[in-house]
């Protein structure tokens, strides 16, 4: 059946094709996500750079994206996410034509770096989950979201061993043209999502008050809890950019073949939808807050071990599937909780507020790992911070509230400054603090593959 709203005229389909247009979004254009990392040393050699150099160009990309996402939630709030998700599928694919015909380093900047920020801003999981959770009955909603949540790597199982293959036999410019090809298939997806957020609450019969969103912000800048959430997220940005796009350069000086990191982050897309998905079963029945503080613990786990058992190529391949079943679990469990905080008629603009913070640290977790790899002639430094920052938000949420946000002092009144200044002064001296103490143990005379324990060990 589909629902029709009389004063719009808007027509919602059934949740079946709903969901399978809204996993489709969320599998092309996560899936070509997932392959920059691949492009990370043809494009180096081939323009005669360092990984700086790339990784700077993820950076950027990665702090566009986070930059765009609270205005492309905002305006597909506003104006109706069909016509957001169709103009950031257009711009992502522009920017990967125009990266296949780069010969310089300023045109990766432009067109891997902004352009495809700009147009992963517009086409991203998060403007299809804001619309997925108002048109999805609130008994279903968190499945929703983990289904939605585990096809934004499902496109990475297959994207990633075509792109790896193109790039070995037609060379990464066929490659990132064809990717381009792909994510304009988007726009077949993009009606589904027509009408703004009042069209689609009033279409299933929700007759959600509309909030400005100015008050709602204002909610939000004096709310403890969103302040925490904002700073949890910022960890996983780190984490998943960082090993996206560096865990095939790293395992490279490891004398590791690429196929290996390749297949290494096929199980992180295969092991991701079955870690998002039961991160939506559980988010509907437990506390969000608790399964966040077990997810990040893990996640310092899983690196440790990763970095301190011998490098093999098993090891990669485990590490992939470990990591993958805790990849994207924050991200259903992290929405969901911005929904208890404010209800779902902003919930495109504050999610994407939540997501800056995810790509602030997206864009330290891309440079910093290329700068370091270069200076210091190894990962093993980020690797440590990684670790560091996953016990961070795994105590981060254990004293964060994910019932309705609290309304905001009255205009005038002083608020207080002291969480967020704290907790961005608590970052910025753990990640220095981190590096300080493993830098002396990243040496560029270790040998190319090693156990991460000779790094503390004598001799």
């Amino acid at each position: 059946m589909q629902a029709t709203n009389e004063q719009g005229g808007l027509r919602i389909p059934p949740l079946w094709a709903l969901m399978i247009a809204g996993t489709g979004l969320a599998a092309i254009s996560g899936g070509a996500r997932a392959t920059f990392g691949l492009f990370l040393d043809p494009v180096v050699d081939a323009l005669d750079a360092d990984r700086a150099m790339y990784g700077l160009a993820i950076a950027i990309q990665a702090i566009v994206w986070g930059i765009g996402q609270p205005i492309a939630g905002a305006v597909a709030d506003r104006f109706g996410a069909a016509r957001v998700l169709a103009f950031g599928a257009v711009v992502y694919a522009s920017g990967l034509f125009i990266m296949g015909a780069s010969t310089q380093s300023w045109t990766i900047h432009l067109s891997t770096g902004f352009l495809v920020g700009v147009g992963m801003a517009a086409a991203s999981f998060s403007v299809v989950l804001a619309s997925v959770s108002r048109l999805v009955p609130e008994e279903r909603r968190s499945w929703a979201l983990g289904v939605t949540t585990a096809f934004t790597t499902a496109g990475q199982v297959v994207m990633i061993p075509v792109t790896q293959w193109l790039i070995d036999e037609q060379g990464w410019r066929t490659a990132a043209v064809f990717l381009g090809i792909l994510l304009a298939v988007m726009l077949l997806s993009t009606p589904f999502f027509r009408g703004n957020a009042n069209d689609q609450n009033r279409a299933v019969g929700v007759m959600e008050e509309k909030t400005p969103l100015a008050h709602d912000l204002r909610k939000a800048a004096h709310s403890r809890g969103f302040l925490m959430l904002n700073a949890a997220f910022f960890v996983c940005g780190f984490h998943v950019t960082f090993i996206a796009t560096h865990l095939k350069s790293y395992t490279g000086d490891l004398g590791q073949p690429g196929s290996i990191a390749a297949w290494a982050l096929v199980l992180i897309g295969l092991f991701n939808m079955a870690g998002s998905y039961w991160a939506g079963v559980m988010g509907g029945r437990h506390s969000k807050t608790k399964l966040l503080t077990i997810v990040y613990g893990l996640r310092a786990v899983v690196i440790a071990a990763f970095v301190l058992l011998p490098a093999s190529s098993g090891s990669t391949l485990i590490f992939g599937a470990a990591i993958g079943l805790l990849w994207l679990t924050t991200v259903p469990l992290t929405s969901g909780i911005v929904a208890q905080q404010f209800g779902t008629a902003n919930a495109g603009a504050l999610f994407g507020i939540v997501f800056l913070g995810h790509q602030i640290g997206a864009f330290i977790g891309a440079w910093l790992g290329g700068y370091l790899a270069d200076t210091t002639g190894s990962y093993l430094v980020v690797w440590w911070i990684s670790v560091a920052l996953g016990v961070f938000a795994a105590v981060v949420h254990l004293f964060l509230d994910e019932g309705p946000a609290p309304e905001p002092p009255a205009p005038g009144a002083a608020r207080s400054r002291v969480a967020p200044v704290a907790t961005a002064v608590g970052l910025i001296v753990l990640i220095t603090s981190v590096a300080a103490v493993a830098a002396p143990a990243a040496d560029a005379s270790q040998p190319a593959v090693y156990c991460g324990l000779h790094a503390f060990l004598p001799g």
